[in-house]
């Protein structure tokens, strides 16, 4: 491991992107004295991780507020559709993406919560050059509320599957929160498909080293087993159930995203649509309870360095280092880890695509370009023999 502080090194490619300053004011956040928390911990405990997926689900007890409806100055925004865009069918299950462009590919991937819906602002810009496809994953946005026991596992087969069947060339996967770590994952599965990376304020977490193995599960008596554990799950689908009730209404939503969105300009009677109307799903409660209990109970067996350590391609870090949930210190170690990362540390919360889209367009653009993904013309690959 490299424990270098650099932004580039000598086997990134040659990003150079130009210093920009974006001041942004929130009454509801208090801008840390410090960005970079030494002390603080990347690890995402199942408490954590849970808490977070009530939030991005719009669990809030703060007073709504009026919403903006004006798409970004000088933006193209992708045309909300309620009946979605394109649908293809995996496993037996109908998923939803948009695809915009021509070019070299890129797939992007929403975070917990979301859906395609939330690269609006991406998606048109990256379309001037490349074919960009967004997809949502199995459970969230337009894709079906499938009735399965959730697993990241789950969802990085989607987005293998997804490449090898839809995209069908080598392309560059984007994800933010939950929707980085399975950009990840896939990227580790897939080394021949996958050409480069792109985590946004990403889920996931460092393994421990001293982690001692739970014995209390290995040792699981008769108790725990029959009477315990029911009484538990009775107790967590009861409280659950009632969180997700609460959740979908579009007041709590609205106000959860403005405390995530340190500029909350962006949140819009769009953004609040997009989360909300998935959520009338007669399914959506009991996929709710199912990602909440059982996904984030076994999510600590993928690491973030059992999957970096499998990494072969280049790495960009698009970081909001003024994120509530996920801190400037988890960039930093990946970099340490992964020398073969580029950083940009952007000054917006959870969700900086959404939030800053214009900075994270010209990033994203500048980093793409130095990987030389464009196909070549017509006329160099005519055989001159």
């Amino acid at each position: 491991m490299s424990s270098s502080s650099s932004c580039l090194t000598s086997s990134t490619p040659s990003f150079r992107l130009k210093k920009q300053v974006f001041l942004l004011h929130s009454r509801k956040f208090s801008t840390p004295s410090r960005l970079c928390h030494p002390g603080s911990n990347n690890q995402i405990s199942r408490r954590g991780i849970a808490l977070r997926g009530i939030v991005a689900a719009g669990i809030s007890a703060m007073e709504p507020a009026s919403v903006a409806t004006k798409p970004v100055q000088g933006l193209d925004r992708l045309t909300f559709k309620p009946e979605g865009y394109n649908f293809w069918t995996w496993r037996d299950h109908r998923i939803h993406y948009v695809v915009q462009g021509e070019g070299p590919p890129i797939v992007l991937v929403h975070g917990f919560g979301a859906s395609a819906f939330h690269w609006r602002y991406n998606i048109p810009e990256l379309a001037k050059k490349y074919k960009v496809y967004a997809v949502d994953l199995l459970g969230f946005g337009w894709s079906e509320k499938a009735l399965i026991d959730y697993d990241a596992i789950i969802w990085r087969d989607q987005v293998v599957d997804f490449i090898n069947e839809i995209v069908k060339e080598p392309a560059v996967v984007v994800g933010n929160s939950l929707g980085g770590f399975t950009a990840l994952a896939t990227a580790a599965s897939l080394p021949d498909k996958v050409v480069g990376v792109v985590l946004l304020n990403s889920a996931g977490q460092f393994g421990d080293p001293n982690a001692k193995p739970d014995e209390t599960q290995v040792e699981a008596n008769i108790l725990e087993k029959f009477i315990i554990k029911p009484l538990k799950d009775i107790f967590q689908r009861v409280f659950l159930g009632f969180l997700f009730w609460q959740a979908k209404q579009p007041a709590r939503i609205e106000s959860v995203l403005k405390s995530v969105y340190i500029n909350s300009s962006n949140v819009d009677d769009y953004l609040v649509e997009s989360i909300t109307q998935p959520a009338t799903d007669p399914k959506a409660s009991e996929v709710y309870y199912r990602l909440m209990s059982r996904f984030m109970s076994n999510q600590r067996k993928y690491t973030l360095d059992s999957l970096l350590s499998q990494l072969s391609c280049p790495l960009l870090l698009l970081w909001g280092d003024l994120d509530p949930w996920v801190g400037p210190t988890k960039a930093i170690k990946i970099k340490e880890f992964y020398p073969n990362t580029t950083v940009v540390n952007l000054q917006a919360g959870h969700c900086p695509h959404d939030e800053v889209p214009e900075l994270v367009n010209s990033a994203l653009l500048e980093w793409l370009s130095s990987l030389n993904l464009e196909k070549p013309s017509l006329s160099t690959t005519v055989n001159m023999s």
